[in-house]
C-alpha cells in the first residue's frame, strides 16, 4: 500500500510540473465527450489506452463489458453521462481473450459470475451456426468477444436515455471497438448508431 501512495505523490507532482494549474481546472467541473463502457480486465485501462488526460472521458467497467437492462449501476451511468455531462459518444469497447467471455462458455460451473455471463451464453446459443468454421477455442473465443461488443452496442441503443436524446435533437453517437492486447491496438467493429430509425420498432 505505501508504494501506491509513492507512486500517487509522484504521478501528481508530474502532472502538476507539466501543467502547473492542471489540477485546479479538473476541481471545478468535467466534461467529457466520451463515456466509455468497458471490461474490468486491468490489462484495459481506457485513459491510457486512447491516450486521454483525467476529466476526458467518463467510464463505467465490469466483467466483459456487459450493459444489461436490469443493471441500475450502469444504467445510471448511461443516463448521467448522456443527460448531465452531455457527452458526444458512447463507446463500448471489450477486448480479444476476454477471460469473462471465454468463462461463459468453458463448460464448467464458475459460481455468481455465471449469472453475470448467462447474457453471453444465451449470445453464444443463439448463434451457434456462426462458430461452426472455428477451427480452435481462441478463434472462437475471439468472435464472441466481437459479436458480444455488438450486442451490447445494441442494448445501449434500446435504453430509454440514448432513444431520449435522439428524440431530443441531441448529437449522441453510439460505437463499438475492441483492443488487442497484443499489440495495444483498436478495432473499429463499424457498428456505430446516431438515430432512432435505427433500432428495430420493437425497442422502440
Amino acid at each position: 500500500m505505501k508504494k501506491l501512495f509513492e507512486n500517487n505523490r509522484r504521478w501528481a507532482a508530474k502532472i502538476t510540473e507539466d501543467d502547473p494549474e492542471f489540477f485546479e481546472r479538473l476541481s471545478h467541473q468535467q466534461s467529457p465527450e466520451y463515456l466509455w463502457i468497458g471490461c474490468s480486465d486491468s490489462r484495459v485501462p481506457s485513459n491510457q489506452i486512447v491516450d486521454l488526460l483525467p476529466g476526458e472521458i467518463f467510464v463505467h467497467r465490469n466483467v466483459a463489458n456487459l450493459v444489461i437492462h436490469t443493471d441500475l449501476n450502469c444504467l445510471s451511468v448511461i443516463q448521467y453521462a448522456v443527460e448531465v455531462l452531455k457527452v458526444r459518444h458512447i463507446i463500448v469497447c471489450g477486448h480479444y481473450g476476454c477471460g469473462g467471455v471465454e468463462t461463459a462458455i468453458n463448460e464448467r460451473p464458475s459460481g455468481l459470475i455465471d449469472n453475470w455471463l448467462m447474457h453471453i451464453k444465451d449470445l453464444y446459443h443463439r448463434n451457434l451456426s456462426k462458430f461452426s468454421d472455428c477451427t480452435d477455442h481462441e478463434t472462437r473465443v475471439n468472435r464472441l468477444c466481437e459479436m458480444n461488443v455488438t450486442e451490447q452496442v445494441n442494448n445501449v441503443c434500446h435504453t430509454s436515455t440514448v432513444q431520449g436524446a435522439w428524440e431530443r435533437g441531441q448529437f449522441l453517437q453510439v460505437h463499438g471497438w475492441i483492443y488487442s492486447i497484443t499489440d495495444g491496438l483498436l478495432r473499429d467493429l463499424e457498428v456505430t448508431f446516431d438515430a432512432p430509425n435505427q433500432v428495430p420498432d420493437v425497442y422502440r
